[in-house]
C-alpha cells in the first residue's frame, strides 16, 4: 500500500510541477539584490544598455550591465523547487491529520479526496511561459522549467541553453500551454510563423526567407522533435537537416516551392533516420515542388518514412517524382495522393510496406510505385524478421487501397527491384502507355500493372490490372509466381503486340505469324499473366483476359502447377502456357484460346484432378496441348474434364475419355459425373471435337436450363442443377483432334 500512495503523491506532485502557477519573475543584479515584478501583462523590451519590463502595475527599468539573472518564482523569491521523492528511499505518507499507513482503511477515502482537490486546483493554475521572439521566430519556454536565466555583459541572455543576442529580441510573459519537443511553423502567404519548444531551442538553428525555412538540429540532439506545419504560401518551403528522428505533421499544410532557396522540394528531410510524417486526422495538406531544382521529390525524405493518422496528403512532382525516401516507406491509415509527377508516383528504397489507408497515384510519368534495392553492390538482404535492416527491394500489401493509373510508355502500376507479398488489400492498377526499347539491355519493354525482379505471392486482396498500350502486361515477374488462399485477380490486357527494329525503332503488330519473326529481345506480346519462373496455384480466384496478338492468358517460362482455387481464362493466343511441364491437380479451370491452344506445355501436361474446361481454336489447335515434338506427352489421369478442340495425339489416357457426336455454339450444356454436375456454356467459335471425361463414366446433356454456383466468369456453373436439355451421345476416344503440339508461346 506504501508504494501505492507514494505513486499516487508522485503523479499529483508531478502535475503540480507542470502547471503550477509562477506569478512572479525575480531579476537579480549583479551585487546579489532581487526585483520581484508580477507577470501580469508583461513584456520586456531592450532599449540600448536598459531593460524596460512592463506589466499590469507599471514598468521597471534595468541597466542591462547590472543585470546577473533573471527566474520565476511562485511567491516573489528565487527559490528552487523541491524534489518530491527521494530517490528510491521508501516514504511513508500521511494524512493532514496524522493519518498513518497502518489506518488505510479509514485513510483510503481521505487520500482519494486529497488527490481531487489537488488535480482541481492543479487544473486552474496558470501556466506562464517566457516568449522570447527573433524575427518571425518565438522560443517558448515554461516557467516551471526555465530556472536561473542568466544575463551576461548586458548583452546576452541564456535560458534553457540557448543564447540570445540582446539587441536582436523581443520578450513577453503569457499563459501559452507549450509543448515539449514540438516546433510549430505556420505558413501565411510569403512569411512563416515559427515557434519552438524551449526543451529543445538550444538544439535547432533556424533559417528563413521569406516563407522559406529551414531547421538545422544540432549533432548532440537526443530528443525527438515534432515539426507540426500549417497553414499556406504560394512560393515557400521546409527543409530540415538532423541525424536523429523526427515527426511532420501536416496539419492542413498547402505549400507551393516556386523559388527554391534551400531545396525545390515542398518538404524536404535531409535526415537518414526514422521520419514518422502524419497527416493529421480531418484535414488536408497539398505539397508542390518548384519545376527546377535538384530534388527527387516534392516530398523528399532521406531517410525512412512511416506515414500515419487518418488525414490526406496531395503531392503534384513538378521536377520528378511526387514523393521520394531514401529507404523504406511504409503506409498505415493516411490518405495519400499523387496526383501528377514527372517521374514515379512514390519512389523509396530497402522495402514498402502498407498496412491500411487508401493511395491514388494519377498523372504520373513513370512508375505509379517504385521499390529499389538501395545497395547495389552487395545486393538484396531478402526479407528479414520484423524487416529489421531490410534492403530487399520488396513491396508488402497487408491492407488499404491503391489505385494506380499510368501513361508512359514502358511504365509500370507497381515495381519491386525485389518480391512483392500480397496478402490483403484492394489493388487497382491501369497502364495505357506503348512498348520502348531500352538501349542498354538491348531489348523490347512494355507496360505491366504489377512487375517484380524477383518473384510474386498473392494469398488476399482484391487486384484489378487493365493495360491497353501495345505489349501491355497485367503481371510480369522474373522469379516465381505462387497465388493461394482468398486472392481475387482479374487482369485485361487490349493492345497488340509491341517489337523493334534492329536499330530500335518501335512499331506495333497485329498478327501473330508475324510477331513469330521477331526474336525474344525485339518483342513483347500483351499477355495477362507472364512469369519467367514457376507458377502456383492452390487458392484464390483469377480472371484473365487477352485479345491482342500473341497475347497469352497465363504463361510460365518454366513449370505450372494449379491444385486450387479458380482460374478461369479468354485469350488471343494459348490461354495458359509452360515452357517445361504443367500439371493440374485440382480447383477449377478455364482456358480458352480464340487463335491457339487452351492449354499448351512445352512439356509433359497432367491432368490428376479438378475441373477442366479447355477451348481451343480450330485445328491444328487443340484444347489440351503437349510437346510430342520433343518427346513428351500428354498424361490424363483424373479430373473432370471438357475440351472443345480435343487433345493432343499420343496422348496416354489412364482416365477414359469421351468424344461428343457433336456441339452447338452457344448453348447450356451439363455434364454429369457420378452425383457431380458442371454446366457450361459453349463458345461462339472452337475446334470441332469436344471431349469429355470424369472419374466415372460421364452423361452429357445439351440446351439445359441450369442453376447453382456460377464460376468461369458465368460461362459455367459448379456445382449445378440442370433441367431439360436432350442427351448428347459419346462415343470412345483415344486422343487427336488437332495438330501437332504448339511451340514455347510468344514473348
Amino acid at each position: 500500500m506504501k508504494k501505492v500512495l507514494v505513486m499516487v503523491v508522485a503523479v499529483v506532485c508531478a502535475g503540480i510541477a507542470q502547471a503550477a502557477d509562477y506569478p512572479y519573475l525575480v531579476f537579480t543584479n549583479t551585487a546579489g539584490t532581487t526585483t520581484s515584478l508580477s507577470v501580469s501583462n508583461m513584456t520586456l523590451t531592450v532599449n540600448g544598455s536598459e531593460l524596460s519590463v512592463t506589466n499590469a502595475e507599471g514598468t521597471q527599468v534595468f541597466t542591462l550591465t547590472g543585470l546577473a539573472a533573471m527566474q520565476f518564482s511562485k511567491d516573489g523569491n528565487v527559490t528552487a523547487i523541491e524534489n518530491v521523492l527521494d530517490g528510491e528511499k521508501a516514504v511513508d505518507v500521511y494524512s493532514v491529520t496524522g493519518v498513518g499507513p497502518n489506518n488505510y482503511n479509514q485513510m483510503k477515502k481521505r487520500i482519494y479526496i486529497l488527490v481531487l482537490c489537488t488535480l482541481y486546483f492543479v487544473t486552474l493554475s496558470f501556466a506562464q511561459t517566457l516568449n522570447v521572439q527573433v524575427g518571425n521566430v518565438t522560443y517558448q519556454f515554461p516557467a516551471a522549467q526555465a530556472g536561473s536565466m542568466p544575463y551576461e555583459n548586458g548583452t546576452t541572455l541564456t535560458v534553457m541553453g540557448k543564447s540570445f543576442t540582446l539587441s536582436e529580441v523581443n520578450m513577453y510573459v503569457d499563459e501559452t500551454v507549450v509543448r515539449d519537443s514540438t516546433v510549430n511553423v505556420v505558413y501565411n502567404g510569403s512569411s512563416a510563423a515559427i515557434t519552438v519548444a524551449g526543451n529543445i531551442a538550444r538544439y535547432v538553428t533556424i533559417a528563413q526567407s521569406g516563407a522559406h525555412v529551414s531547421i538545422a538540429q544540432s549533432n548532440d540532439l537526443a530528443t525527438e522533435i515534432i515539426y507540426n506545419l500549417s497553414g499556406t504560401s504560394t512560393d515557400g518551403e521546409f527543409y530540415t537537416s538532423g541525424a536523429y528522428k523526427a515527426t511532420l505533421e501536416l496539419n492542413g499544410l498547402n505549400l507551393t516551392n516556386v523559388s527554391p532557396v534551400y531545396s525545390g522540394a515542398a518538404v524536404h528531410v535531409q535526415n537518414s533516420k526514422r521520419i514518422k510524417v502524419k497527416a493529421i486526422t480531418g484535414t488536408t495538406s497539398t505539397l508542390r515542388d518548384a519545376s527546377t531544382g535538384s530534388q527527387k521529390g516534392a516530398l523528399y525524405i532521406k531517410g525512412h518514412a512511416e506515414f500515419a493518422q487518418k488525414g490526406t496528403l496531395n503531392v503534384y512532382g513538378n521536377l520528378k517524382h511526387g514523393i521520394k525516401a531514401g529507404e523504406y516507406i511504409t503506409v498505415k491509415n493516411a490518405t495519400i495522393n499523387v496526383l501528377s509527377s514527372v517521374g514515379d508516383g512514390i519512389n523509396c528504397e530497402q522495402f514498402f510496406l502498407m498496412q491500411s489507408g487508401a493511395i491514388t497515384l494519377s498523372g504520373i510519368g513513370d512508375d505509379g510505385l517504385q521499390c529499389d534495392i538501395e545497395d547495389t553492390t552487395t545486393g538484396s538482404t531478402g526479407q528479414t524478421t520484423d524487416h529489421e535492416g531490410e534492403d530487399s527491394g520488396n513491396i508488402y500489401i497487408s491492407g488499404g487501397s491503391i489505385s494506380v493509373s499510368v501513361s508512359a510508355a514502358a511504365a509500370k502500376g507497381l515495381k519491386a527491384e525485389g518480391d512483392a507479398y500480397i496478402t490483403g488489400g484492394t489493388i487497382t492498377a491501369t497502364t495505357t502507355g506503348g512498348g520502348s526499347w531500352d538501349s542498354d539491355e538491348l531489348k523490347t519493354k512494355a507496360c505491366a500493372g504489377l512487375s517484380a525482379d524477383g518473384n510474386i505471392a498473392i494469398s488476399g486482396g482484391t487486384l484489378t490490372l487493365t493495360s491497353t498500350g501495345a505489349g501491355g502486361k497485367g503481371i510480369s515477374g522474373d522469379g516465381t509466381f505462387v497465388v493461394s488462399d482468398s486472392a481475387v485477380i482479374t487482369v485485361k490486357t487490349s493492345g497488340q503486340a509491341v517489337v523493334a527494329s534492329s536499330t530500335g525503332t518501335i512499331s506495333t503488330v497485329s498478327n501473330s505469324s508475324t510477331l513469330d519473326r521477331y526474336s525474344t529481345n525485339y518483342k513483347s506480346s500483351p499477355k495477362g499473366i507472364k512469369i519467367d519462373g514457376a507458377i502456383t496455384i492452390s487458392g484464390g480466384k483469377i480472371s484473365i483476359t487477352t485479345s491482342g496478338a500473341g497475347g497469352e492468358g497465363m504463361e510460365s517460362k518454366s513449370t505450372l502447377n494449379i491444385s486450387g482455387g479458380e482460374v478461369a481464362v479468354n485469350a488471343y493466343d494459348d490461354a495458359i502456357n509452360a515452357s517445361s511441364h504443367l500439371t493440374i491437380s485440382g480447383g477449377m479451370v478455364y482456358a480458352r484460346a480464340t487463335n491457339n491452344d487452351g492449354i499448351d506445355a512445352n512439356g509433359n501436361c497432367y491432368i490428376k484432378g479438378g475441373l477442366v474446361y479447355a477451348i481451343s481454336a480450330t485445328s491444328p489447335e487443340v484444347a489440351i496441348d503437349a510437346n510430342t515434338e520433343g518427346g513428351y506427352k500428354l498424361y490424363v489421369q483424373g479430373g473432370t474434364i471438357v475440351a472443345i478442340g480435343g487433345l493432343e495425339n499420343g496422348a496416354s489416357l489412364t482416365q477414359s475419355c469421351y468424344k461428343a457426336s457433336s456441339w452447338s455454339k452457344n448453348t447450356w450444356y451439363a455434364l454429369t459425373v457420378g452425383s457431380n454436375v458442371f454446366a457450361f456454356k459453349t463458345p461462339s467459335s472452337g475446334g470441332s471435337t469436344m471431349v469429355v471425361s470424369g472419374a466415372s463414366t460421364p452423361t452429357l446433356k445439351s440446351g439445359v436450363t441450369v442453376s447453382g454456383t456460377e464460376i468461369f466468369d458465368g460461362v459455367g456453373y459448379y456445382p449445378a442443377t440442370a433441367t431439360g436439355g436432350s442427351s448428347v451421345s459419346l462415343s470412345s476416344y483415344t486422343g487427336g483432334g488437332g495438330g501437332p503440339g504448339g511451340g514455347g508461346g510468344r514473348w
